[in-house]
């Protein structure tokens, strides 16, 4: 993949829509002082020169769905580009996605092969853990990955989601456990109301305050190897196009966006 600049009109598209979503950001964040959120621009199925645009004027958090695309885009733009995994985790890609080495995260842990998988690829030299968050399903639909959420009745020893987040304290020493994301129901962000609260955003606010609970009685007294450095707790990546505002506003600490940056995306061919 080479790199090519946007013109002077798609870059001009772009500025303007990423100062847009920035200052919705802003005004969603008012209502809690203190509170500070990490932007992701989706530049899935999207040209580097997009992301080129986007990078020149300030955004450095960039999440891609397929590894082969985003190993690409990595090869060819800067070097200190935060880049998100937020696609399916194949734990047969694990060893391709290691490789890139300013990957920031992995939003989409749901299994200990995969995570397995990921710790062992991960280079020895590495200068810090690789963050991850596991993926919730809070809507329940089948068509969404992720493990089943918690609530203050959930059986811990038993839970996939608990033991999934035990298993990379324990066993994955190149991981860092941040915290959990979820991709909720279409129609529950379409259809809320000003006053309502979205009950996937609350639910997974419910599960991180259990597992905070749960990974707070392994550590002990000990410093914490999980959640926000320096900040403590685990982290919530909720809230996309259609309904980051919502999500900000519930107290979601990463917002992933893409349609609101870059426009409608061509659909991926097979």
């Amino acid at each position: 993949m080479s790199l090519s600049r946007a013109s002077a009109e798609r870059t001009s598209e772009l500025v303007e829509s990423l100062a847009e979503i920035r200052a919705r950001v802003q005004a969603a964040s008012s209502s809690l002082p203190g509170h500070t959120s990490t932007l992701v621009a989706v530049s899935k199925i999207k040209p580097a020169s997009d992301i080129l645009a986007c990078y020149e004027a300030g955004q450095l958090d960039f999440g891609e769905n397929y590894v082969q695309e985003l190993e690409e885009k990595a090869r060819v733009l800067p070097a200190d580009i935060r880049w998100h995994f937020i696609g399916t985790l194949q734990s047969n890609k694990a060893k391709a996605l290691a490789s890139i080495p300013n990957l920031h995260a992995v939003q989409t842990l749901n299994s200990t092969k995969a995570a397995n998988a990921l710790n062992k690829a991960l280079p020895s030299d590495r200068p810090t853990p690789l963050r991850v968050l596991i993926q919730v399903n809070t809507s329940g639909e089948t068509s969404k990955s992720g493990l089943d959420p918690l609530s203050s009745a959930s059986d811990l020893d038993s839970s996939e989601l608990a033991q999934l987040a035990r298993y990379v304290l324990t066993e994955c020493p190149k991981l860092w456990l941040e915290g959990l994301m979820t991709i909720g129901a279409l129609e529950l962000s379409l259809g809320a109301s000003e006053v309502e609260k979205n009950a996937d955003f609350e639910r997974l606010k419910e599960t991180r305050d259990v597992l905070d609970g749960y990974l707070s009685g392994l550590s002990g007294d000990g410093e914490n190897t999980w959640g926000r450095e320096g900040l403590g707790g685990l982290t919530l990546s909720m809230g996309m196009s259609s309904d980051f505002e919502a999500a900000l506003k519930a107290g979601s600490d990463i917002i992933r966006v893409g349609t609101g940056i870059f426009g409608q995306r061509v659909k991926k061919s097979t």
